[in-house]
């Protein structure tokens, strides 16, 4: 596949096959995840569509796995029994990288599955990152920050208007390189899907009128932890509110597509009596999500800068979670109740080590959110957490700097792994 764009996930996958029997590859349709597990598997076998393999699952499975490994087992979640068919080839041949799974779904609730713990592999992906898809160099790697080095970029080549534009078309490998306008009309279509087919596909009761206009709400509201109140009554529409639990369910779809994916809240050992909110920050996997629910472009989005921001702050999560989940890195928010403070990221690292991230668009707003860092940093209690090892704003501008405050300040155009 000459065309084939190397993602992040590349490496992580080669390191889980070396060391696992199988590797789960999940994430919303459209990924790319099929494409980057074809590309090292021997055999391929697509169980959305292949009527006779799902048949073979029911009466021969064994037959499925005498073909040439690494096997890969596309939408797996169509049979959700094949799992355990997996663990236990995996004991019976004791050897690594063996078997291959992409999913774009969480299989449904009532099925009985063993954890695979020791045998599957699990690996998430995500639309690309703007270093995946060419529009950032990499020049100041996530790995080079938390590891203190004091780094240098190159100059940011991407104006605010291209920036917006990044966030309309979103890091979606086919459509990555199309002009604004083709791109949202296939988001467009991607949520219909979404709405009408995908989301009732996952339970009774799936209206696709009101997932639409909860997808709507959502994007409004992106990067703020969610209203429930005010998502039920927007949602209903001109038939009044819907129910708490309806709204559940739908949430609930949203996340096992792996369409939606919360920032969870982060509670750390403070200096002083803190409260803290407890909701996890909303945020889609991906900022044209957002941005095609509401119907909007970059010039949308140039007219109310204040709006862009949040969309912004989505697509600078994103490539955040992408750069740093090699590290085994975990993400959540910071958010203060009684004084109204926030931090957009908090990353950690398995051994402790962590960090602050604010996302700015606006190269104006770098030096409040420097500030909103190191008073945030004051307040975390060190003998329990450790020093930051990076206290870092990522910002729409031009330069990447570290000020004489130890603030690093790198724009999301150069960001990499």
């Amino acid at each position: 596949m000459t065309d084939y764009r190397p993602r992040v996930v590349d490496a992580e996958l080669a390191r889980r096959m070396r060391v696992m029997g199988a590797v789960l590859i999940d994430g919303p349709k459209a990924v790319g995840k099929t494409q980057t597990t074809t590309r090292v598997a021997k055999t391929v076998l697509r169980l959305d569509v292949d009527r006779v393999a799902r048949a073979a699952l029911e009466t021969v499975p064994e037959q499925l796995f005498e073909y040439p490994t690494p096997i890969l087992f596309d939408e797996w979640q169509e049979t959700p029994d094949l799992w355990n068919l997996v663990r236990r080839a995996v004991d019976d041949h004791r050897r690594k990288g063996l078997y291959l799974l992409t999913g774009s779904a969480t299989p449904r609730d009532d099925t009985r599955m063993h954890s695979g713990a020791g045998r599957i592999g699990r690996l998430r992906m995500r639309p690309m990152s703007l270093f995946e898809s060419g529009h950032s160099d990499g020049s100041v790697g996530v790995a080079a920050l938390l590891d203190g080095e004091r780094v240098t970029g190159t100059t940011n080549t991407l104006t605010v208007p291209q920036l917006l534009e990044r966030i309309v078309v979103g890091g979606w490998p086919e459509i990555t390189d199309w002009d604004w306008t083709d791109a949202r009309d296939w988001l467009t279509d991607y949520l219909r899907n979404l709405a009408e087919v995908d989301v009732p596909r996952l339970g009774p009761r799936r209206n696709p009128g009101n997932i639409a206009r909860l997808l709507a709400s959502l994007a409004r509201a992106v990067g703020t932890p969610l209203n429930r109140s005010a998502l039920e009554v927007e949602v209903g529409g001109a038939t009044g509110p819907i129910a708490s639990e309806t709204l559940n369910n739908y949430l609930d779809a949203l996340e096992r597509l792996m369409v939606l994916e919360p920032l969870p809240a982060w509670r750390p050992h403070m200096r002083s009596r803190t409260r803290l909110r407890t909701t996890p920050v909303h945020h889609f996997v991906d900022p044209s999500i957002g941005t095609a629910a509401l119907g909007v472009g970059p010039a949308d989005l140039l007219a109310d800068l204040n709006a862009a921001g949040f969309h912004f702050e989505s697509m600078a999560l994103r490539d955040l979670r992408i750069y740093s989940q090699p590290l085994g890195a975990t993400l959540s928010s910071w958010r203060d109740t009684q004084a109204n403070k926030e931090i957009d990221a908090i990353l950690e690292l398995p051994n402790g080590t962590w960090a602050a991230f604010e996302f700015k668009l606006g190269e104006g707003a770098t030096d409040a959110a420097a500030e909103s860092l190191k008073a945030f940093a004051s307040k975390v209690d060190t003998r329990k957490h450790g020093e930051p090892a990076a206290l870092v704003v990522i910002n729409g501008g031009r330069f990447t700097v570290r000020r004489d405050d130890g603030v690093t300040v790198v724009p999301l155009s150069v960001l990499g792994p």
